[in-house]
C-alpha cells in the first residue's frame, strides 16, 4: 500500500510543515534560528540573518525577544539583512520597516547596531542604483545570507519581488503591484498614501542564501500557498520559483494549508478516514464543482471526483447523497437560540433552557451588526436575555475629519442651548491645531483618541437601541491591548482576560458568540477571540457551575465566511431582515465612505455583509436547499 504521506509529496513541490496555529509555527522557526546562532558562537563565527517585515513575522521577533530576554540568547555574532522597503518613506514614518525593525526586534535585543542593514527609503533617486549594487556587496563580503526568512505575498510575492521578476534579479528599485498595495493599505489611513515604489533584493540574492524558510499565516494566503507548492514554476508566482533551491521549507498554520491537496482533499493523497465530517466536506465539494444538488449526484461522479474509495466503504451513491443532504438540511434553522417546547433532531442548538442567557462578543463596535445582524435581532425578538461586550474601543477607525465634524456639532450644540462653550472651544481648537500639523509618524492625542472612541461608542449604544437592547445590556469593555494609538496592538495581556472573566462570570451566559474571523489584516479579531477562549477555559477550570451549560459559536466578519462543510448554524433572512440589517449598519456613520485602515476590500460594510450572507444562501441553494434571501453561519468551538 502506498504510503500518504509519499503521495502528498507527489503533490507538494517543496517541503511544507504545517502547525496549528502561527505561534506554534513562529516558536519552531525561533529555535532553528536559535541554534544556528548558538552554533556559529561556538565556532566564532558571525551569523547572517535575512530578515522579512510585515504582519507575518511579528510573532517570530516576539519569541526572539523573549528567547533573548528569557533563555539569554545573545545576537552579538549577528549581521541582519533586511529584504525591502517603500521608497520614498522617512526611516521614522510609521509605515516605514526601518521603524519596524527597530520597534518589533532590534531596540529590544543586544545586537551591534553596526550590524543591521535595512534599505534607506530616504536615499536620493539618482543615488539608488549605486546604492543596491553596494547592499549586494555588503551581503557578499558577510559572507552570504546563512538563513533567509521569507513571508508570501496573496499574489505570491517574496520580499517586493512582484510576479513577472525575473530568477536573475537583484537588490533595485521596483514598482509595486497594485494588489500588494491594496494588501498593504491596512498600514495606511488610505490607499492613495501607500508608496507605488519600494526598494527590494531580487530573486537571485534570495536564492543565494544557504537556507531559506517562508513562513504563511492565515486563510489569506491559502490559495497562493497551493499554486507555489503544488503547481508548475512560473514568474507569474515568484514564491514557486523556491522549487528550484535545494534547501528550503514553508512553515505554516493549518489555515494558510487548508487549499493544500492533503487537506482540502486527502482522499487524493492515499488512504482516508470516512468520518461524517470528511464525507460531508468531499461531497458537497464536488457538488459544488459539478454543479449538481447533492440528491442528483451519480456512482459515475464519484467515481470520476476521485471518491469510488467511499462508493466502496459506504455503499450506492444514493444512500450517501441522503446522509450528506441531511447534514446540510439540519445546520438551517430560525431558532438560534433553540426552539422552545420542541424536540427537534439533529437542531444546531438545545431547545432548554429558553429563554438563554446570551452574550454577543463584538471585537469593533460594529462586528455585531455587520457579521451577525440579522441573528442578534432574532435572538431578541425571540424573548432572549441579549446581551453585548463591545471589546474594543475601535478609535483608530475614525477618521481626523469625522473627528472635527463631531466637535463643530458639540460646539454649535453648546451655543444653541445656552451652555458656556470655553472649555468645549479650546478642545476644538486643540484639536484642530493638532490635525493641521499631524505627521505621517504621529499618534493621536489621548484626547482625540478618547473622543474617536465616544463616537464609536455612541454608534453602537444606538444600534443596540435599534435592535431592541437595554442600556444595561450594552458593555464597553475597552480592553487594553488595543489601547495603543496605532494598528500595531499589544499582545493579549492579563488585564484583557480579567475583564473578559468578570463579564462572563457577572452574566453565566448559556450561549457566547465571538468573532472567528481570523482574517482581519489588523490581528484586532485574533487577539479578541484568544482573550475569550482564554477566558472561558479558565472559568471552566475553576469549576463555576454554570459554565457546563454554556455553548460557544463563532461567527465571520467582514473579512471572510466559513466553507460551507464547516457551517454548523444558518440563520435564515427574508429580504425585509436584510434591509433591516442594512438600516442597523448604517447607524454607524463613522465608517461608512472611507474607513481609515479599512484593508484590501473598497466595499463599504453592509456591501461585503450583504454579499457574503448572500452567497452563503445561494451555496445551499446549488446543492439543493431551499434559496433564501440571505444566511448568516456559525461554527460550534469546544472549550
Amino acid at each position: 500500500m502506498t504510503n500518504p504521506k509519499e503521495l502528498a509529496d507527489s503533490f507538494e513541490k517543496i517541503p511544507v510543515k504545517i502547525f496549528p496555529d502561527l505561534n506554534e509555527g513562529s516558536k519552531a522557526i525561533a529555535i532553528e534560528i536559535a541554534a544556528l546562532i548558538r552554533s556559529k558562537q561556538k565556532k566564532r563565527e558571525k551569523c547572517v540573518l535575512g530578515l522579512a517585515t510585515g504582519s507575518t513575522p511579528k510573532t517570530l521577533y516576539r519569541e526572539l525577544v523573549r528567547m533573548h530576554k528569557e533563555e539569554k540568547l545573545s545576537f552579538k555574532n549577528v549581521i541582519t539583512f533586511n529584504l525591502d522597503e517603500y521608497y520614498p518613506i522617512d526611516n521614522d514614518a510609521l509605515q516605514s520597516y526601518n521603524r519596524f525593525m527597530r520597534s518589533n526586534l532590534f531596540d529590544h535585543i543586544d545586537i551591534n547596531p553596526k550590524n543591521i542593514h535595512i534599505p534607506d527609503g530616504e536615499i536620493k533617486k539618482e543615488e539608488l542604483k549605486t546604492y543596491c549594487q553596494q547592499y549586494e556587496k555588503k551581503i557578499k563580503d558577510a559572507g552570504g545570507i546563512d538563513l533567509q526568512i521569507l513571508g508570501i505575498g496573496n499574489n505570491g510575492h517574496i520580499g517586493f519581488n512582484e510576479p513577472g521578476s525575473g530568477i536573475y534579479s537583484r537588490t533595485r528599485l521596483i514598482t509595486l503591484d497594485n494588489s500588494t498595495r491594496i494588501a498593504n493599505a491596512y498600514e495606511f489611513p488610505n490607499i492613495s498614501q501607500v508608496p507605488r515604489l519600494a526598494i527590494t533584493m531580487g530573486i537571485s540574492t534570495i536564492f543565494k542564501s544557504k537556507r531559506i524558510i517562508l513562513m504563511a499565516w492565515g486563510p489569506a494566503k491559502a490559495p497562493v500557498l497551493k499554486k507555489a507548492v503544488e503547481n508548475e514554476v512560473t514568474e507569474q508566482v515568484p514564491a514557486s520559483l523556491l522549487q528550484n533551491h535545494d534547501n528550503v521549507t514553508f512553515i505554516v498554520d493549518e489555515a494558510a494549508a487548508a487549499e493544500l491537496t492533503r487537506l482540502k482533499s486527502p482522499w487524493l493523497t492515499g488512504e482516508c478516514e470516512w468520518t461524517p465530517a470528511m464525507i460531508k466536506k468531499a461531497v458537497t465539494n464536488m457538488a459544488l464543482k459539478l454543479k449538481k444538488p447533492i440528491l442528483s449526484l451519480t456512482n459515475t461522479d464519484y467515481n470520476e471526483y476521485g471518491l469510488g474509495d467511499l462508493l466502496v466503504e459506504k455503499g450506492d451513491a444514493y444512500e450517501i447523497n441522503l446522509q450528506v443532504f441531511y447534514l446540510i438540511r439540519d445546520t438551517i434553522t430560525g431558532w438560534p437560540a433553540g426552539k422552545p417546547n420542541s424536540d427537534i433532531p439533529g437542531h444546531p442548538e438545545r431547545s432548554s433552557p429558553y429563554p438563554k442567557r446570551v452574550i454577543i462578543f463584538s471585537p469593533h463596535p460594529d462586528d455585531d451588526i455587520i457579521s451577525m445582524g440579522g441573528t442578534f435581532q432574532r435572538l431578541h425578538d425571540q424573548g432572549n436575555e441579549v446581551h453585548v461586550g463591545y471589546q474594543t474601543s475601535g478609535n483608530i477607525a475614525v477618521t481626523d475629519e469625522f473627528v472635527t465634524r463631531f466637535l463643530d456639532f458639540a460646539v454649535g450644540f453648546e451655543e444653541i442651548a445656552g451652555i458656556d462653550t470655553d472649555k468645549s472651544g479650546k478642545i476644538l481648537a486643540d484639536a484642530r491645531k493638532f490635525l493641521a500639523r499631524k505627521k505621517s509618524n504621529q499618534i493621536d492625542t489621548p484626547t482625540i483618541r478618547a473622543i474617536k472612541g465616544l463616537i464609536r461608542r455612541c454608534e453602537a449604544r444606538a444600534t443596540c437601541h435599534y435592535v431592541g437592547i437595554s442600556d444595561e445590556n450594552i458593555h464597553f469593555q475597552n480592553l487594553p491591548f488595543y489601547e495603543t494609538g496605532t494598528i500595531e496592538k499589544k499582545p493579549m495581556g492579563e488585564k484583557d482576560v480579567q475583564i473578559t472573566m468578570e463579564l462572563l462570570r457577572q452574566i453565566k451566559p448559556q450561549q457566547v458568540y465571538c468573532a472567528g474571523d481570523f482574517a482581519d489584516p489588523h490581528g484586532t479579531h485574533i487577539v479578541c477571540f484568544n482573550v475569550v477562549l482564554e477566558s472561558l477555559r479558565r472559568i471552566k477550570k475553576a469549576g463555576d457551575p454554570w459554565i457546563k451549560d454554556c455553548w460557544l459559536w463563532l461567527y465571520k466578519g467582514a473579512w471572510q465566511e466559513w466553507n460551507i462543510e464547516e457551517i454548523e448554524m444558518a440563520i435564515p433572512m427574508s429580504p425585509d431582515q436584510v434591509l433591516k440589517k442594512r438600516f442597523g449598519i448604517f447607524i454607524h456613520q463613522s465608517q461608512k465612505d472611507m474607513v481609515p485602515f479599512q484593508g484590501s476590500d473598497s466595499r463599504e460594510f453592509w456591501q461585503r455583509a450583504e454579499e457574503r450572507n448572500a452567497a452563503t444562501a445561494a451555496l445551499y441553494a446549488d446543492l439543493g436547499l431551499t434559496h433564501y434571501a440571505a444566511m448568516e453561519a456559525f461554527v460550534r468551538w469546544n472549550y
